[in-house]
């Protein structure tokens, strides 16, 4: 699952970054308003955690920007601004659960939990056509074949699977599986993908990663 954390206390960030990705989470982190809409609005996020009073864009301003641009991604307001207004208004902007500072770092994962299942993200397995993506033991499956796949490998296909037959631009897989701010560049996308359309043959799937011509991929199935 992939978080984005904005969050102008950077030592406080730093910190929830650790937290998460301890908890296996990936996370991305953003220091200012602006920065962090540029990030939100890429759509490549299961979760945004937002701070309220930041420079650039306050985070009920990043939220109503974030809706505005029909991104649904859930979004966890964490602020010191505990007053009932302050809720209302966070809740209206378009904030799926508001969390107050301080905060029992208990509470914040179950609240991130929480929002994740709401969203259907914590499930056991994706799957299209006669192929399934195992999530716990990163494993592709068809009938009885199954390969393992690697880290990158299952990230690509874990976002292809969840978009179905959604086609994704390259630069989006790049921000999701690699980092917005990663070097990797279109070439590493074509790369994975050509792991991908073997380890499926190889299996016997009738799946297919299908290239549209200056757009991206998405995926097919062979009747």
């Amino acid at each position: 699952m992939k978080i984005l954390l904005v969050e102008d206390e950077k030592l406080l960030a730093d910190s929830l970054k650790t937290l998460l990705e301890n908890k296996g989470f990936q996370v991305e982190t953003a220091y200012d308003g602006i920065t962090g809409e540029e990030y939100a609005q890429l759509g490549v996020y299961d979760l945004l955690i937002l701070d309220v009073m930041m420079p650039g864009l306050n985070g009920y301003e990043l939220a109503r920007a974030v809706r505005a641009k029909r991104v649904s991604t859930p979004i966890l307001m964490l602020t010191a601004r505990s007053s009932v207004e302050d809720r209302i208004e966070g809740l209206n902007a378009g904030a799926d659960y508001y969390l107050t500072k301080p905060f029992d770092t208990r509470e914040l994962l179950a609240c991130i939990n929480t929002l994740l299942r709401r969203q259907g993200k914590q499930v056991d397995e994706l799957t299209f056509g006669n192929t399934a993506l195992d999530l716990e033991t990163c494993t592709l499956i068809c009938g009885e074949k199954s390969l393992r796949l690697s880290a990158r490998e299952f990230d690509v296909m874990r976002f292809l699977l969840q978009s179905k037959d959604r086609i994704l631009p390259k630069e989006m897989i790049l921000a999701r599986v690699w980092g917005y701010d990663s070097n990797a560049v279109e070439n590493h996308v074509e790369v994975y993908i050509g792991f991908l359309r073997k380890k499926l043959k190889a299996i016997g799937s009738n799946v297919r990663i299908e290239a549209i011509r200056r757009l991206g991929y998405h995926l097919e199935v062979d009747e």
